[in-house]
């Protein structure tokens, strides 16, 4: 009997977790709700980004302007047109101040005569040269994209707040003396009027009126050559910075006193000292010129300054 007792026991049936109808209930409940209510989560959560909040001004016409505005802009500026560029605050303000206003990188604060002083002791030249070709941890232009007319505006700015008087610098265009021919009307004379001087016309008035038209265009005296009478954009673009205004002990083009001493050394050996620099002249006047165009300048200043 105790072994029957035993095996009935064995085979009787097992009780589950589930006891009750409502436990039932619960069970197929939590079984499908649950998933997919983690499901909506999910695609929700994923979804979320993609979808703009309540109000969103995404698809207003400047939020579409916004986001497909281009990422460059090209801006051309006209070399003579003098209105156009940038005076010393301007690019102070644009590129500089970075640093400048408070010294960062070790940059001399605008206004700290201390700070300036040395450096404006070693001349307007060489600190344009600085600022132009970069020194230190400061880039060229201090990565700006300016002339190096709008450049030297803005090193006289900073130096004159700190305690230098340097001039304006002379615009690239004004330093280059103009050439100009007039041709004579019908029964006119013609000249040749160049920069400073006045070029002699035919021989009379009254001689050239009597002589037809096609004579009248030939007795205008020559010009001079262009490579002559013209500034080399070396020139124009780098020397006449100092050589415009004589600033730190430049001699002036046109200054035959400045010049005489010097023009009596000779072409090579001024050509030597600019390629090589001299005093607060750095080599090439801080360009980066050839040496036969910088000898083309050096002919350029002589000349006219005889």
């Amino acid at each position: 009997m105790t072994a029957a007792h035993e095996t009935n026991d064995m085979d009787g049936p097992h009780e589950g977790p589930i006891k009750t109808p409502k436990q039932l209930i619960l069970a197929v409940l939590y079984a499908f709700v649950v998933p997919i209510f983690g499901i909506v989560l999910l695609v929700m959560f994923v979804t979320a980004e993609k979808r703009p909040a309540a109000g969103s001004d995404a698809m207003s016409p400047k939020a579409v302007e916004a986001r497909i505005r281009p990422v460059g802009m090209v801006e051309v500026k006209d070399a003579s047109d003098l209105a156009s560029l940038k005076n010393g605050e301007q690019v102070f303000t644009a590129q500089c101040s970075a640093c400048h206003t408070a010294g960062a990188l070790g940059a001399p604060k605008l206004g700290d005569a201390g700070a300036w002083a040395a450096r404006i002791k070693g001349g307007l030249t060489a600190l344009i040269h600085s600022a132009v070709a970069g020194k230190g941890q400061m880039p060229p232009q201090s990565g700006g994209d300016f002339s190096d007319y709008e450049i030297a505006r803005a090193v006289v700015f900073m130096s004159n707040k700190g305690g230098a008087s340097f001039p304006e610098p002379a615009p690239p265009a004004a330093s280059a003396p103009a050439t100009t021919t007039a041709a004579a009307s019908a029964g006119g004379t013609g000249t040749v009027a160049t920069a400073g001087a006045t070029a002699a016309a035919a021989p009379t008035a009254d001689a050239s009126a009597k002589k037809p038209d096609t004579q009248v265009a030939a007795a205008p005296t020559p010009a001079a050559p262009a490579a002559a009478t013209a500034a080399p954009a070396v020139y124009a673009q780098t020397c006449a910075t100092c050589h415009a205004l004589g600033i730190a002990g430049a001699p002036k083009v046109g200054d035959k006193a400045g010049w005489a001493p010097r023009i009596a050394q000779g072409i090579d050996a001024l050509t030597a000292s600019a390629i090589k620099g001299k005093g607060a002249m750095p080599p090439k006047g801080g360009s980066s010129a050839s040496d036969d165009d910088i000898k083309a300048v050096v002919t350029y200043m002589v000349n006219a300054s005889k």
